[in-house]
């Protein structure tokens, strides 16, 4: 499994200009706005879901958007969602809970997650999510986060969730 180090690494060979933050651990949106403090661009709030029928999903929006995961399903095309163990967390995409971001999909070679991004947050010029681990947070372009999944080989469906 690619680590934090390898993820800089990529955006580097990628071209993608990132910017990372440290800061103490946050393993939920309550504990990253106590951290984010003046970091810009829009925070995100990320959902790694398994459905009846075993098809994963990670969804990604603005860390204050509510997400109905009973209306959920008809949007994204899913049988009924439930959230992901942390076993299976880490052996599809090699992180730990509190860690869960859309760089993760760098380690799902096979192909099992479908990212599905909030359409609001994809017209933002910079996003946020954590490189692969919860004491750090990583600012790109919308722009270049749709470079890296491209790189992964992960075509996001992108909705108004």
């Amino acid at each position: 499994m690619k680590t934090s180090d390898d993820l800089f690494s990529l955006f580097l060979d990628l071209g993608i200009n990132a910017k990372t933050h440290g800061h103490s651990p946050a393993h939920t949106v309550e504990e990253g706005n106590k951290v984010w403090g003046a970091i810009p661009g829009v925070h995100c709030k990320n959902l790694f879901l398994k459905d009846a029928k075993a098809k994963l999903w990670l969804v990604v929006a603005p860390a204050d958007k509510r997400i109905d995961l009973k209306r959920l399903p008809e949007r994204i095309g899913s049988a009924r969602l439930s959230f992901g163990s942390a076993e299976l967390l880490g052996q599809v995409l090699g992180i730990e809970p509190g860690s869960v971001t859309p760089f993760a999909l760098i380690n799902d070679a096979e192909g099992r997650v479908t990212p599905v991004l909030d359409a609001w947050m994809m017209e933002q010029p910079l996003v946020n999510y954590h490189p692969l681990r919860n004491d750090m947070t990583t600012t790109i372009t919308s722009a270049d986060l749709r470079a890296f999944l491209r790189y992964t080989g992960h075509t996001p469906a992108i909705l108004t969730l």
